[in-house]
């Protein structure tokens, strides 16, 4: 995640100075790098290094995929094919787990499964090489009028340039630009998605599934579920629209993380110990199967039986490791996290209807997820800039995006311990319901705009608010008709 973080301060630039096609193809370089590294590591800070080069990596290329993409194509086109990019993430990720655990159980498994990050990569790069450069490129821009159906972008020195600090400016309404694209970088992290998915394995345990059938659930059945929406959303979004898409994604987010707070109120959702606790911090993670890197270090102590059920998991961990010799250090740890109230048992048929509701509420956040924010989060940043500074605007708003995941995810803890779980995900429900006066009220709808038509639409409107409902109607021409008045 962090090295994700550097690439989007720092990815802008090269993806600007040398071109889409070129920051990709040095992306997968990196990638190469980081995946020998990660396969063939010795030591600790060689592990780091790999995961932090492929974390760059990837961040880069995500990015400079999606504008790449994006100025390839006709206005027709653009939705179906950005989503789509979105359904490759969604199915490589779905394979990769398949992969892993089919690779859980070999000797140094983790190894292979690091080592097979190098076959996307090499793909990946051969493909690039019998694609034009990118819609700026003088050379290929024969090319781009095909793909674009005679919509091509205009090259010349007519065109306004811009510089990275336009971007905090009223010119050519680049501010504006500015809070639609951290607006929604900022809301789909806000509302808790990072959590949420983190925390499936666990819902899914207290359903009553096992710990290894719930890990497998957590990530091979979401994962089947993101792809099925996400390739909703390929066949949506340019017929319903961006805004449209965002709106029903964020109200469907909404219901179903306040449903999940709510049905934990009546349901004692177990989080069981937590990393700290187990062997192997992987089968937390949802991750099936186990690694070769933790079966040599011991589980610390596990926290005292009559401590708080509040209390971080790492300060009882150190408490523990002050206890006296005669004690049982074996006694049952209470769990990490919990609701903020003790629910009261109730009768095994309504239990098992609140758990299934609470089963139903995880596959509804993750689906709204895959069709709303997912996808057209990232179709929309790659519209709305003008050519020559996407680039820099996109990788801004991408930082705010990994930096506001990497916050959510570290408070996660201190705010159970603050408000409790139940409470915890009704804040998510409130975040999601203020997103959607965000959309409302701020986002344009681009639907069938070519990418000259979308910067022409934010010159014209000064004013973000009111933009998405008001301004869609800022490029239709008027004229006077004469019409005869009967006698």
């Amino acid at each position: 995640m962090l090295g994700a973080l550097l690439a989007s301060l720092v990815g802008g630039l090269p993806i600007d100075r040398y071109g889409r096609k070129r920051a990709i193809l040095g992306s997968n370089l990196v990638l190469l790098a980081g995946s020998l590294s990660l396969g063939l590591a010795r030591s600790l800070p060689w592990l780091v290094l790999g995961r932090s080069a492929a974390g760059f990596a990837i961040s880069l290329s995500s990015m400079a995929c999606c504008i790449y993409v994006s100025e390839l194509v006709g206005p027709r086109q653009r939705g179906v094919l950005v989503a789509l990019y979105e359904v490759g993430i969604t199915v490589g990720i779905l394979l990769s787990y398949a992969l892993n655990y089919a690779l859980a159980s070999a000797p140094r498994g983790w190894r292979h499964m690091f080592g097979w990050a190098v076959a996307p990569a090499v793909l990946q790069s051969l493909g690039l090489l019998l694609l034009p450069a990118g819609a700026d490129d003088t050379a290929a821009h024969r090319d781009l009028v095909l793909l674009q159906g005679g919509e091509a972008t205009k090259l010349g020195p007519e065109r306004p340039r811009y510089t990275f600090l336009d971007l905090f400016r009223a010119r050519g309404n680049m501010r504006g630009r500015t809070a639609v694209g951290l607006g929604l970088v900022l809301l789909q992290q806000l509302t808790g998605q990072p959590n949420v998915l983190c925390y499936a394995s666990t819902v899914f345990r207290s359903v009553g599934f096992r710990r290894g059938s719930s890990a497998v659930l957590a990530s091979v059945g979401l994962g089947a579920v993101k792809v099925a929406a996400t390739l909703m959303a390929v066949g949506l979004v340019d017929r319903v629209g961006r805004r449209a898409l965002l709106l029903a994604g964020c109200a469907l987010m909404a219901l179903s993380v306040s449903g999940l707070g709510l049905v934990s109120f009546a349901v004692p959702v177990d989080s069981g110990p937590s990393c700290l606790a187990l062997p192997n911090a992987t089968q937390q993670a949802g991750l099936p199967g186990g690694s070769d890197l933790l079966q040599d270090s011991a589980p610390p102590p596990m926290p005292r039986a009559g401590g708080d059920p509040q209390e971080p998991a790492l300060s009882a961990s150190k408490k523990a490791k002050t206890r006296p010799a005669g004690r049982d250090v074996r006694t049952p740890a209470p769990p990490a996290l919990s609701t903020s109230s003790p629910a009261t048992p109730g009768p095994a048929p309504q239990q098992a209807v609140l758990r299934w509701a609470a089963l139903v509420c995880m596959m509804a956040f993750v689906s709204a997820f895959s069709f709303g924010f997912g996808p057209v989060t990232w179709l929309v940043l790659s519209e709305i800039y003008p050519v020559e500074v996407r680039g820099r605007a996109f990788a801004f708003c991408n930082s705010f995006n990994w930096a506001t995941n990497l916050l959510v995810s570290l408070s996660f803890l201190d705010l159970i311990g603050a408000i409790g779980l139940s409470w915890t995900f009704l804040f998510y429900g409130l975040t999601a319901v203020l997103g959607l006066g965000f959309i409302y009220l701020v986002v344009p709808e681009t639907k069938g705009r070519s990418l000259a038509e979308i910067d022409q639409q934010f010159q014209k409107s000064r004013l973000t608010l009111c933009f998405g409902h008001r301004q869609s109607l800022a490029g239709v021409q008027y004229s006077r008709l004469d019409v005869p008045v009967a006698s």
